[in-house]
Order: structure tokens, then sequence, then C-alpha cells
């Protein structure tokens, strides 16, 4: 009598890997970049009207306010990446968050301009600087081998955030005015994101366990700490100059177009409505130029990368000034969209592949600090142009000058490999 059991067992396949988690905090960091949205030009510039009307606060004194704000809010850059690197992301995150969400309600109840003003600064620093810097650093701290991937990814899903946060944030303000759907805002902020990051965030693989990039930690080695360039070490490095200076190169010249591109085609002879086509196709672009950039930065250079970046936007710029038909526009369009695409992924990859994630966040934030900088004098820096000259045209050629130099210095220096995969 045969015994029972005997028979071939099948053979083991492989077993499953559980979805790494840097995966969970990669989907919460990119919900926290949408949640800047009240910090940013554009979030800001969707109550602006409703909202100068209802205050009686002049055009030029708002902008005023809104370079006085941007540049005070740049300083929370730098405290934020402190803060990071000492108490870990899920600490930092769900506090700047909460602080945003208060912020952002107070503003909803404004009377007047000397408190709208502190708002408007503790909303730039807070959403602009502090939470884009704690958003970025996470990604940062949670991916090595595979940053240039999960940046990618990150800009995409953030990219489609901001597609439909804007539009929503817009129809609530036709639909229920500037104070209820700001107040809408804060309330998502504390409700929604602040417990999310809380409950899903974690600090860093080593703290859970694990080695970056997925796979238990090493016997010989548990809970290891992450290596990495100081903040001064970076500092001391042409690669950081040059890489956030063409970042922020690129902010200011997105921030003052952003800021006047109806006017800038209206000086063409263009109406709104091909300027609101060309924010489609520029938003369009640049989720194309997130994933070939990304694709690219997994296996190429990053420096070429951001040459290339630097290359297209001085074309963008030198072309701008001479568009005829609404062919030129769209062409000009794609261009700024890739451009924009890539370097977003070269911004967010960069400095945790060429530094280490042991002070990422204080190396972001330093980076972030510029760009914000920039950001700010964008817009002035156009709108003087167009006041001595009549033209946005001398502003357009001497910043393609600028910026085809940032490409050229891209091209050629030296980065340091603090991370593993290629950053030159």
């Amino acid at each position: 009598m045969a015994e029972a059991g005997t028979g071939t067992l099948p053979r083991a396949g492989p077993v499953p890997r559980p979805l790494y988690y840097g995966w969970v905090n990669l989907g919460v960091a990119a919900l926290a970049m949408v949640g800047t949205l009240p910090g940013r030009t554009q979030g800001l510039g969707l109550v602006t009207e409703p909202l100068l009307r209802d205050l009686g606060i002049g055009r030029v004194a708002f902008a005023e306010m809104n370079l006085v704000a941007t540049l005070v809010g740049s300083v929370f850059c730098l405290g934020i990446g402190r803060l990071i690197d000492r108490w870990g992301s899920r600490v930092v995150l769900t506090a700047v968050v909460l602080a945003l969400g208060i912020v952002v309600l107070v503003m909803s109840r404004a009377e007047a301009a000397l408190p709208l003003l502190v708002l408007v600064t503790l909303t730039r620093g807070f959403g602009q600087s502090a939470l884009s810097v704690a958003s970025l650093a996470l990604v940062g701290k949670w991916f090595s081998r595979r940053l240039s991937l999960a940046m990618g990814v990150y800009a995409v899903a953030m990219s489609v955030g901001f597609m439909a946060a804007f539009p929503a944030v817009g129809a609530a303000v036709l639909a229920s005015g500037w104070r209820a759907a700001w107040a809408g805002v804060g309330l998502a902020l504390l409700l929604v994101l602040a417990p999310l990051a809380w409950l899903l965030v974690r600090p860093t693989p080593e703290g859970c366990g694990l080695e970056v990039d997925g796979g238990p930690a090493p016997p010989h080695e548990p809970g290891a700490a992450p290596a990495g360039a100081t903040l001064g070490a970076a500092l001391r490095t042409p690669a950081f100059w040059v890489f956030a200076l063409a970042s922020s190169a690129y902010g200011l010249v997105a921030s003052g177009i952003a800021l006047f591109n109806e006017s800038i085609l209206a000086e063409r002879g263009f109406s709104p409505a091909t300027y609101h086509r060309s924010l489609v196709v520029i938003a369009l672009l640049a989720l194309v130029g997130n994933f070939a950039g990304g694709a690219f930065a997994a296996r190429g250079s990053m420096r070429r990368l951001l040459a290339a970046a630097m290359l297209l936007l001085a074309g963008a710029l030198l072309a701008l000034p001479h568009v005829e038909t609404e062919a030129h526009v769209t062409a000009y369009a794609v261009v700024m969209g890739l451009a924009g695409g890539f370097v977003m992924v070269v911004f967010f990859s960069f400095w945790g592949r060429a530094y280490g994630r042991l002070h990422l966040g204080r190396i972001q934030g330093a980076a972030q600090v510029l760009t914000v900088l920039a950001s700010a004098v964008g817009p002035l820096l156009l709108a003087r142009c167009v006041e001595e000259t009549g033209s946005y045209a001398m502003a357009f050629h001497l910043l393609a000058v600028v910026v085809a130099g940032l490409a050229v210095a891209a091209g050629v220096v030296p980065v340091p490999e603090g991370a593993r995969g290629r950053a030159g």
C-alpha cells in the first residue's frame, strides 16, 4: 500500500517581496507638495483678484507685499532642513502641515493689509519653503539606487495633483468666494494631509530595519545610519552652485513669465485664449519631460540632462519675443514644458545622488533658498524691464545669455559621487 504524501512536491517559486515602504512615503510626499498650493504664486493667484477687491488693496501694493513675503519666507528653507535631519520627516512634515493649515484658515478671515502681509509671509514660509523642503527630503531619505526613478514618479504624481487642485480651488473661489475656498484649503491640510503624514510617514528605512531601496538591514549593521556630505562640504563644491543656480534661473524665468504671460503674449498680438491654451501645453509637456528626464537620469548623466534643459530654456527665451503665429506659441510652450520637466527631475534627484542622505535636508534647504529668492525676483525683473523699455524683449535676451552660460557650466562641472548611481 503506497504511503500518502510520497508524490513529488511542487518546486517552490520565488517568494514575492512586499512593497518597499519608500513608495508609501513618496505618495505622501507628493501629496504634501500639492499641499504647498496656498504658499505658491500660482495658488495665491487663484484668490488675488477677489481678495484685492474685498480688502481694497492696490495692485502695486500687493505686488510689493508678495515680494517681501517671498523673501522673508525663504528663510524657512534653512531652518527646516536642520529640523528634518535632527527630528525626522514624520514629526517635521506633520508639524509644518498643521502650521500651514492654521495660517490659511486665519488668512481666510483677514480684514486689513498689515495682518494679510504677515499671513502671506507665513504661507510662503511654511508652504513654498518649509513644506517643499520636507517633501523633497522625505523621498531623498528613502531612495538611493532608484532615486531618479523615484523622483520621476514623484514629479508626475505631484504634477497630476496640482493639475487637479488648481481648477478645483479655482472653481470653489468662483462658486463660494475666496474666503470659503481658502478656508476649505486650510481644513483639507488640517483634517486630511496632517493625519496622513503622522500615520504613514517613516523618517528613514534604517529606522524600520530596512536598507535604502528595500531589503532587510544587514545583520552586521543593524539600523546603520545613512552616509553623506555635510552642508559645508556641499557648499564648497562647484557642482552645488551650478546646479542650484541653474535651477534658480529656471525658477526666475518661470515665475516672471507665469505672472505676466498673458501680457507677454498680448504684446505679440495674441488673445487671452491663446495664453490659456499655452498653459495646458506647458503642463502636459512638463509631464513628458518628467517621464523622459526620469528615465534618462536613471542611467545617464545629470550634467547632460541639466545642460539640455538650460539649452531648451535659452532657445525658448530667444524665440518668445518673436512669436507671430499660434504654431509659434505652441512650439514655445512645448520647449518650456520639456525644459521645466527636466529641471524638476534634476532638482529633485541631484542632491541625494551627489551628496548622500545624512544631511540631505540642510543641503536641499540651502538650494531651495536660492530658488525661492529667484522666483521672487523674476516678476520684478520683467516688470522693471517693460517699464523702462516698453517691452519684455531685452529681459528675455539677457536671460537667454545667462541661461546658455549655465548650460555650458552644467556640462563641464565636476560632480561628487555621494550616493549610488551616476550624478555626473
